[in-house]
């Protein structure tokens, strides 16, 4: 009983977004349906593709509810019905082999293994500057300043001038997409990390150094453990985006595989249906990624004694 109570308010909502996602699709893709219908013989209100051009989309749906159907069905849609993804989904992952060129399973594994090793060395390199600056005042007011003001050069700018700057030492593929994803996945644990680092209150320090215990001491029986918590808040965000620097990465390269080659190739030939597939894989993969974060951190916080 307590699980349907649970469960019924996020069904309630995704039924929402989909009945406005189908509305959305009539508007969106009526004089495509009204231009093929045409084709077939059909006779339609306001004939005439270029007479409908200038014409509200609102206002062709209501006079042709006979096409409403069409627009579902679309094979290059504006806006790909629901169901349509759904289909798209399910042949590029279960009816294809994951080693076949069009498998997201294929696709996915690429973008995944750039994510992992971004996202592995956005989290030592985070971890080890948020120690610095917590012990050092000098890192502290130089350092930190810097990594702020990092972050506010947009992603898609930097990320060709990486690709340019190790093709021409010869670097490509994997690496170069990797540093892109540990560029953004490093930030938040930074941020994370002095914020945990420096969670104890000043009564804790106080009493460790009233133990005689050194600095170092303080630190990895104090310090440590209570960032653990906003430890795991900061890599459930890192994990997220090292997964956007990873798709981002294969966008300047042209790449031919990764989820982000299946989004480039999908607005190249106007596959709609591809790149929205893509998008929701992409979606369910960073969803599966958080979880597991979330799970160790379940696992880890309850060994350590947060909570039960």
């Amino acid at each position: 009983m307590l699980m349907i109570r649970n469960v019924f308010p996020v069904l309630t909502v995704v039924a929402v977004i989909f009945g406005i996602w189908y509305l959305a699709c009539v508007p969106m893709n009526i004089k495509t349906a009204l231009t093929e219908a045409e084709r077939a013989g059909a006779t339609v209100s306001t004939p005439g593709a270029r007479e409908r051009r200038d014409m509200s989309a609102i206002g062709l749906a209501l006079a042709n509810p006979a096409q409403w159907r069409d627009t579902f069905a679309l094979k290059k849609p504006r806006l790909p019905a629901p169901h349509q993804v759904a289909v798209e989904l399910w042949q590029t992952t279960v009816e294809k082999k994951i080693t076949s060129k069009r498998s997201l399973v294929f696709h996915g594994w690429i973008t995944l293994s750039a994510t992992l090793l971004g996202f592995a060395m956005g989290t030592v390199g985070g971890i080890l500057l948020a120690v610095g600056i917590v012990h050092s005042r000098a890192m502290d007011m130089s350092v930190m300043p810097w990594a702020i003001a990092s972050q506010t050069i947009p992603v898609l700018a930097i990320a060709p001038m990486i690709i340019v700057v190790f093709n021409s030492i010869g670097v490509q593929g994997l690496i170069p997409k990797a540093i892109i994803s540990a560029y953004l996945s490093f930030f938040p644990v930074v941020v994370g990390m002095v914020k945990g680092l420096r969670s104890p209150s000043a009564m804790q320090l106080d009493q460790m150094r009233t133990w005689g215990a050194s600095k170092s001491q303080s630190f990895w029986t104090l310090r440590l453990p209570s960032s653990v918590p906003y430890l795991f808040t900061s890599l459930k965000v890192g994990i997220a985006a090292s997964l956007l620097g990873a798709i981002v990465g294969e966008l300047p390269t042209g790449a031919i595989r990764g989820l982000g080659a299946r989004l480039l190739t999908g607005s190249y030939y106007g596959q709609t249906i591809q790149i929205w597939s893509a998008l929701f894989a992409t979606a369910i993969l960073a969803a599966g990624l958080v979880a597991v974060i979330a799970g160790i951190e379940r696992v880890t916080l309850k060994r350590m004694g947060y909570g039960k």
